[in-house]
């Protein structure tokens, strides 16, 4: 990518800008941005959000395949002057998250003699852009109009409602507020296992906001989850069923009406994991205990998870874990093979946040 220069004739207002989006998918608002950062920039630094996450309804395409589809609706001097760049979500340290965004810009915005490059931070109206000043406030703020009518969210929600034969909804014309190149690419991806595994789970969701729809309050669900560590090792679960079929997750599950949290958490380890520790040595190792409550945090609606760090002494042999007949299977995995993608849910940022790993662990 080239660097920011003064080799512009026309000299546009700023030297780079800014424009922080998770691109699920990139739309016809999402370009209108870039198109008026474009007009307005030397270059300009797309920063895509939820990268290395793994498939979710809420997260369906990876990095580089939403890095393709905003390419591809841009020309070749256009995509000169375009960055496209990962970032991590650091859901429960903002901190770790701005310093991310702060290191990407600054390594690609370097400044140009003496003098420091213009950088401004550019958005929709009513988007996030509000909220991103907020914590940048050393760049310039550039807001552009919305574009009506167009969200990644309903666009979300109409191609994991239709049936498997997706890719002849999308002939119909319902996606006329998608550039073709993502049209294109969703055809693909429609012919895919990974669109039937997100079917499988929307049909789950379904059926659980049913269950759920004559309650009187919108419903809150409590869980607990364990992180156990030992000699650079955690304790993880494979998941054997939707949603999440064949991530790793951290053991835990839902509370008992007349259950402590601990208790809880201990029980879902004894249970569930078979884990061959005796309680009082667990309690004996418990050395934090946070909430993590981000709204988007749980597939099935606002869930809160209460979770218990237990960190074991080092011995030469991790404790033995008894299989579970038809349960998820427990494993203990080094940690400097933890992979995000990989990962249920919020339960990697768990991990970073109770092993304080830096923003970029786990990345390639």
């Amino acid at each position: 990518m080239t660097p920011c220069t003064d080799a512009n004739p026309d000299r546009p207002d700023f030297d780079c800008l800014v424009f922080i989006g998770r691109f699920q998918p990139p739309h016809l608002g999402h370009l209108a941005v870039i198109h008026e950062a474009l007009k307005r920039a030397r270059q300009v630094i797309v920063m895509v959000g939820s990268a290395w996450q793994a498939r979710s309804l809420r997260n369906p395409w990876r990095f580089d395949e939403r890095s393709a589809m905003l390419r591809s609706a841009f020309d070749a001097e256009e995509n000169e002057r375009l960055a496209v760049v990962p970032l991590l979500d650091a859901l429960y340290n903002n901190d770790v998250w701005v310093r991310d965004v702060q290191r990407k810009v600054r390594d690609i915005a370097s400044p140009q003699g003496a003098r420091l490059p213009r950088i401004g931070l550019i958005g929709a109206s009513r988007g996030q852009s509000s909220y991103y000043l907020s914590l940048f406030p050393q760049w310039e703020s550039v807001s552009v109009p919305l574009v009506e009518g167009i969200s990644a969210s309903q666009i979300r929600e109409r191609l994991f409602h239709s049936s498997p034969s997706a890719g002849d909804y999308l002939s119909t014309g319902a996606f006329h507020d998608l550039p073709p190149g993502v049209i294109d690419t969703l055809h693909a991806f429609c012919a895919g296992n990974d669109y039937r595994q997100l079917i499988e789970e929307q049909v789950l969701l379904d059926q659980y906001r049913s269950a759920w729809a004559q309650a009187p309050y919108p419903p809150i669900f409590v869980t607990v989850n364990a992180v156990v560590v030992q000699s650079g090792h955690v304790l993880l679960v494979r998941r054997t069923s939707a949603p999440g079929k064949g991530l790793y997750a951290l053991p835990g599950g839902f509370i008992n009406p007349h259950e402590r949290l601990l208790d809880a958490c201990l029980r879902e380890l004894r249970e569930r994991v078979r884990l061959k520790v005796p309680e009082p040595v667990l309690k004996g190792s418990l050395r934090g205990q946070r909430l993590f409550d981000e709204p988007h945090r749980s597939w099935r609606g606002r869930t809160l998870a209460e979770a218990f760090y237990f960190a074991l002494r080092p011995e030469q042999q991790l404790p033995r874990l008894k299989p579970v007949q038809g349960g998820d299977h427990a494993r203990w995995v080094a940690l400097a093979d933890l992979d995000p993608e990989s990962l249920f849910e919020d339960h990697f940022f768990i991990i970073q946040d109770f092993l304080g790993l830096p923003a970029d662990f786990g990345m390639p």
